[in-house]
């Protein structure tokens, strides 16, 4: 074993070494473009007092030690930066140090770039640059020593002009650049092929004379006529037919069952157990995983079959009314932004399973005894290991009650001398009993390990949550949008932080900012703080709320008021698009079969996230378990989640209300088993071990699974966080609706356009800026004042009511009754603004 060990690290070492001539030949040329760079950057400043000594023969600017020059790199270095820019290609000599240290990376190993390459681009950007600053600098030729473009540019620049003139030099130019940036970029060759298809719509239907004096219609319609006479001039053209269906029978697959042989069989496996060391599905480690950003999209198959319906082939009215071709993307406004690399998360290496099987053996011979001494016989039994915990599967003797083996639970653990064993009897599905002992070398489970797992990357949730694996060693992943709110409950210390930040990193992993926006109340004040800085990317607020992390117990009732009023105003927009629920309101809008002008708008997953629940409930009682059990009721529809964390699973906390509309729970290790009944109405999370161990009762499911958290630890989160919020996100949070509470304890929303009465308190403002640019459109009211979609919205209609700009007419903007501010200020004062 240490020969095998010592092989591989002297092969190791064979890889990384580098020849003694390459390593020499890669120094010196990197050192040449350091110093070529430094000669150049000179003699950019300091080349016109040097100027006169250019003209010299080279012998005798080298030998005459008379001669001084500023450069740093002396007459040598003078001259070869003067033979470059003022003789060559100008600034874009820049790109010759710039060759030489990449070719030394390159023969040194360091840098894997392909040199032809990196020697075609930067010949053919330093021809093209020498000769566009030689264009634009045309007339100061004559006024300073330096020729920006070279005696190249120069030249070429005067050539073009005098062959096809200013204008046509100017073209050319744009062209090679505009055609040489669509080659390597997709966005950008995308978006010119979309303006072409809009202009190629836009052109009119020109009718083309043919030379026997038919006329045909133009563009798309000429293929359709030429098949028309094809078909009319063909005269075997009713004798076709189809040709015949291949035979698809040679492409069945067939399964078969593969038993070891040396599997036992319940009769000859009283004394001896199967071992079972869990693996990742798929396999799947660093190895076969690309080194890539992981973008999320649908996974991919070799060959893809697409069969279109009449019905997908119908526009929508608005389509046909408008030209409109293309679909909506909601991710168009932050279409550059770049979802988190895995390397942003701690790496903590393979994470081998070292239980010994010599430490199973002996586990599986007390729990085999101990079950001896009551009496209790068994035919087989199977060790399954896990991260954490080692599952033993055992199937008892005919005639032995289960109830006998379940009683038995501290009796077993005390032989094994375990922290807390679990037992399952009977397993669901299988027919066999579980006993749940931990392992004495625990594995951490890395947030890693489960965000590039298969089966988190390929699902197609529409919010996937990779919160750890479980006992087979399998990453567990479910969809927050059919959970549809969860409840996370355990004592102080046992991983319930750790948890809502794998949750919320799962997301972040998967759903683009435009998709979903988060509400993070975090009483404590230190849970969600390291989010703050995600505002204007993820996060969502109340118009008049001053931070996007609510740490104030005043304000939550007010938040939650809120998200009840945005609730009610989805569920008006999906009554208004005859839709049952967000997914099929979204496919509809991004379909563009819902106009904007009737206040339709993409709407984003809205995920609600409390800690310390239990502080709440103390403080506010019914005025916050009121709204929070209305939002659990009816808010899955129109895609509003919520997760309530809490470590005090008591009665008067965690009450029936919210039970009944929590149906899906995950316990942490708790103190006893009536606080595992009040979360779970089972025990068991009182025998859990602590540190991330866990029970995910999801909905629908009748017993809860055993799960090891991720963890991801405060600074992988700081680097995830710090990640996002260095690229361009939003003018804000997403904004909530203000509320308005009445004396009576009833809510409404504020600043209500259609309340005769009530002005927004920017409305002055926005109606000069509207009477200033003679321009009424709310998507300028939105980039001007940095407001939401939908106090725009009201604010163009009070707008509207008090007669200065038209009602809505389709997609255009509206137009703009007021031509004066004097008029402006008279409407103003009339209706008492």
């Amino acid at each position: 074993m240490a020969k095998k060990a010592e092989k591989n690290i002297n092969e190791t070492n064979n890889e990384n070494s580098v020849p003694r001539s390459k390593f020499l030949l890669g120094m010196t040329l990197i050192c040449l473009g350091i110093l070529l760079f430094i000669a150049l950057g000179s003699f950019i400043i300091t080349g016109g007092a040097d100027r006169s000594i250019f003209d010299l023969p080279l012998y005798e600017l080298i030998t005459n030690p008379d001669i001084e020059t500023r450069n740093p790199l002396g007459k040598l270095g003078a001259w070869v930066a003067d033979m470059l820019v003022t003789d060559g290609v100008g600034l874009m000599a820049i790109f010759v140090p710039w060759l030489l240290a990449a070719s030394g990376l390159f023969i040194m190993g360091i840098k894997k770039v392909s040199l032809p390459r990196q020697l075609a681009y930067c010949i053919g950007f330093a021809i093209w640059g020498s000769i566009a600053l030689g264009f634009a600098t045309s007339k100061l030729s004559d006024q300073t020593y330096l020729l920006l473009g070279g005696a190249h540019g120069h030249f070429m620049s005067k050539w073009l002009n005098s062959a096809i003139g200013p204008i046509g030099t100017f073209a050319l130019l744009s062209t090679i650049l505009l055609g040489f940036i669509a080659t390597k970029n997709d966005a950008f060759r995308s978006r010119i092929i979309s303006i072409l298809q809009k202009a190629h719509i836009n052109l009119p239907n020109i009718p083309i004379s043919t030379d026997e004096g038919k006329v045909r219609p133009a563009l798309a319609e000429d293929e359709e006529y030429d098949e028309q006479e094809n078909d009319n001039n063909s005269p075997n053209s009713a004798e076709q037919t189809p040709p015949d269906d291949q035979d698809d029978t040679n492409q069945d697959d067939t399964e078969q069952d593969v038993t070891p042989d040396d599997q036992p069989t319940p009769d000859d496996t009283k004394g001896d157990m199967v071992i079972e060391y869990a693996t990742p599905e798929d396999n799947t480690t660093e190895e076969d995983t690309p080194d890539t950003d992981y973008q999320p999209q649908k996974a991919e198959s070799e060959f893809e079959i697409i069969q279109k319906t009449d019905k997908d082939d119908e526009a929508s009215p608005d389509v046909l009314a408008h030209g409109i071709e293309t679909e909506y993307d909601p991710r168009e406004d932050l279409s550059n932004y770049e979802f988190p690399s895995f390397d942003l998360l701690k790496d903590y290496g393979k994470q081998n399973i070292e239980e010994s099987q010599e430490k199973l053996f002996e586990n599986k011979d007390k729990i085999v005894q101990t079950l001896e001494n009551f009496q209790i016989k068994i035919t087989s039994i199977k060790a399954t290991v896990g991260p954490t915990v080692t599952l033993y599967e055992i199937v008892p003797a005919p005639g032995i009650r289960i109830s006998k083996i379940k009683n038995l639970e501290d009796d077993i653990a005390m032989s094994l001398a375990a922290l807390g064993i679990r037992i399952m009897a009977p397993i669901p599905g299988l027919g066999t009993i579980g006993i749940e002992v931990p392992n004495s070398k625990p594995q951490i489970v890395s947030m890693m390990s489960v965000i590039k797992s298969s089966s988190f990357q390929e699902s197609q949730a529409e919010i996937p949550i990779a919160i750890g694996k479980t006992i087979s060693n399998e990453t567990f992943v479910f969809d927050l949008a059919k959970t549809p709110h969860l409840l996370v409950a355990g004592a102080t210390g046992q991983g319930k932080s750790v948890g809502l930040n794998a949750i919320i990193t799962s997301i972040l992993y998967r759903k683009h900012p435009s998709e979903i926006k988060f509400v993070l109340v975090d009483p404590k004040m230190v849970e969600f703080s390291v989010y703050k800085s995600l505002d204007k990317h993820y996060l969502a607020k109340m118009e008049s709320g001053d931070e996007a992390v609510i740490t104030d117990f005043d304000k939550v009732k007010s938040t939650l008021l809120s998200i009840n009023v945005e609730m009610d105003n989805r569920y008006r927009l999906l009554e208004k698009a005859s839709v049952r629920n967000i997914k099929e309101y979204n496919e509809k809008f991004i379909a563009r079969r819902l106009n904007p002008n009737d206040d339709h708008r993409f709407l984003p997953y809205l995920v609600v996230i409390i800690d310390e629940f239990a502080d709440l409930i103390m403080t506010a009682g019914k005025e916050v378990e009121t709204p929070i059990a209305r939002i659990a009721q009816k808010a899955r529809a129109v895609g509003i989640h919520m997760i309530l964390a809490t470590q005090r699973p008591s009665t008067n906390i965690i009450t029936g209300v919210i039970k009944a509309n929590f149906p899906s729970r995950i316990a942490f290790k708790v103190a006893s088993g009536i606080d595992s009944r009040t979360i779970l109405d089972s025990t068991g999370a009182q025998s859990l071990i602590g540190r991330g161990d866990m029970l995910v009762l999801l909905t629908g499911k009748m017993t809860p699974t055993r799960v090891q958290c991720a963890f991801v630890d405060t600074p992988e989160v700081e680097r995830i966080n710090n990640f996002i919020s260095s690229q361009q996100g939003y003018i804000g949070p997403y904004e909530l609706p203000d509320v308005t509470v009445q004396s009576d304890g009833s809510f409404s929303e504020a600043n209500d356009g259609g309340d005769p009465g009530k002005f927004d308190s920017k409305i002055r403002e926005i109606a000069l800026m509207v009477v200033e640019s003679q321009i009424g459109s709310t998507s300028n009211i939105q980039r001007r004042f940095e407001v939401g979609y939908n106090r725009a919205g009201k604010i163009m209609d009070q707008l509207e009511r008090m007669g200065i700009v038209s009602p809505a007419d389709g997609s255009k903007p509206r137009a703009v009754y007021v031509q004066t501010e004097a008029e402006l200020e008279n409407i103003l004062q009339r209706f008492g603004v």
